[in-house]
């Protein structure tokens, strides 16, 4: 069985750096730390309101990783204007509210088929491999592939704020029917949100999953260790 793949998401890096709208810490250098240290992607997020990720991190970052970029952004003409511009290897279409402290469930494309097929036609043309994080629903899973978007991630929220041990196993067990289902469908799957170096082996043994995105639970470690070592310690806890 191939290794899964980690992306690394240095959202919460800018996050103390917009604290005190200083220069430090970088993001751009953590990512650097973060690929020499193993991660197999670099993950940001540009907000509307710009609360941590700016558009000069995303100009930085195209031009400094050796790995690859993911962009997750909310499906507007400006996030595909960006994208045109600055040409992440993928773009991760999510759901997105000001008010939010960090997302807040999956895309709903049942909802959105027009915008969704719109955005992805844009961000192809431009270059970009195109995903979107959906929530474990076959619905929603099936909605995307007769959008003929290849790729989904799927959001392992409620897997990882499960309070009892069967309440995970359940969540778990969802997530692994949605990645299965995908997967059917002809789609590659991908994971994340919410995954820690406590849960995320559980989320590793679903065959169909090839990469994971994890932000918090790496960039908190890191602020105690180094992020070089953090980063090889979720290497270490995702080998199946």
């Amino acid at each position: 069985m191939e290794p899964v793949r980690l992306g690394v998401n240095v959202d919460h890096i800018a996050t103390l750096r917009e604290a005190r709208r200083s220069r430090e810490p970088d993001p751009v250098a953590a990512a650097i730390l973060a690929e020499m240290a193993g991660a197999d992607q670099i993950t940001i997020h540009l907000r509307g309101d710009r609360r941590h990720i700016q558009d000069r991190d995303v100009d930085l970052l195209r031009r400094s990783i050796k790995t690859r970029l993911n962009l997750e952004a909310a499906a507007t003409p400006q996030m595909v204007t960006v994208a045109s511009t600055h040409k992440p290897d993928t773009v991760t279409l999510v759901p997105e509210r000001r008010e939010e402290i960090t997302t807040e469930g999956g895309l709903d494309v049942l909802l959105n088929q027009n915008l969704v097929r719109k955005t992805a036609q844009d961000l192809k043309a431009a270059g970009c491999e195109v995903s979107v994080f959906v929530d474990p629903d076959y619905d929603q899973i099936k909605a995307i592939a007769k959008l003929e978007i290849g790729l989904i991630e799927i959001n392992t929220a409620k897997y990882s704020e499960a309070l009892r041990p069967d309440q995970a196993a359940a969540e778990a067990e969802k997530v692994a029917q949605a990645a299965r289902a995908a997967s059917k469908l002809g789609m590659r799957v991908l994971a994340g949100h919410g995954l820690t170096y406590l849960n995320v082996r559980r989320i590793v043994r679903i065959a169909e999953i090839e990469e994971l995105n994890i932000g918090h639970s790496i960039v908190a470690r890191a602020a105690l260790v180094g992020m070089e070592r953090a980063v090889r310690e979720m290497k270490d806890r995702m080998q199946r």
